[in-house]
């Protein structure tokens, strides 16, 4: 995509007042997790829930930081925290994730004989279709709906996850918790001096000029 907020990155709002000592530590945290660390998949979850991830949210390898999706996941299920509610017609998340990644492992074998992260990438697509619509055929959904999955938690983790990352707020402008400066421009195309500026056609060069003294 064009880049909308040119030389815009929400991290040097770290050490202003933009930020308070809790917000530092949770982004800190965030920023720590290592993409290849894992305590709740094992190596044939881990495997599958990657690649679906660069599926669901494909990141330009270019991109730094890169949002460790998979391992924030993974992060999520090992702790047993939980969104507070869930669609009573789903298992629990870590029973829904288990079972899920297993069933489209199978029905990924069913069509090609191999699993899921072995798949092309129009393969793996067409796959994640069929789970979204909710046409499959493998038994290992049983007992599963494979198209209430991907809507209520696999859909909703992934992209959870993605927009919990300071790399996804430089994208689209975000300024990470307004805490404890806040804002005070409220009006309509109004915008304070900390907040990322966007940019317009023929004035690109104007907004990376401003969003470089975001702070």
């Amino acid at each position: 995509m064009t880049e909308r907020y040119p030389g815009y990155n929400v991290l040097n709002k770290r050490n202003s007042p933009s930020w308070n000592d809790q917000t530092r530590e949770v982004i800190d945290a965030r920023l720590a997790l290592d993409e290849e660390f894992h305590r709740f998949c094992d190596q044939a979850e881990w495997r599958a829930l990657r690649a679906i991830c660069e599926q669901i949210v494909p990141q330009p390898a270019h991109h730094f930081p890169k949002a460790p999706i998979a391992a924030m996941i993974d992060q999520k299920l090992y702790s047993g925290k939980g969104d507070g509610y869930r669609d009573a017609r789903l298992p629990a998340q870590g029973d829904a994730w288990r079972k899920g990644l297993a069933a489209i492992d199978a029905e990924a074998a069913l069509e090609s004989g191999k699993s899921f992260c072995e798949l092309g990438q129009e393969q793996q697509r067409a796959v994640l279709r069929k789970v979204q619509k909710g046409e499959v055929a493998s038994p290992a959904w049983e007992g599963l709906p494979a198209q209430l999955f991907f809507a209520k938690r696999l859909l909703h983790d992934i992209v959870t996850a993605y927009y919990a990352h300071p790399a996804s707020w430089s994208e689209i402008g975000f300024g990470g918790p307004a805490s404890p400066r806040g804002y005070v421009r409220m009006n309509f195309d109004r915008r304070d001096p900390w907040e990322a500026a966007e940019a317009k056609v023929g004035r690109e060069e104007e907004a990376r000029r401003d969003n470089e003294h975001v702070g």
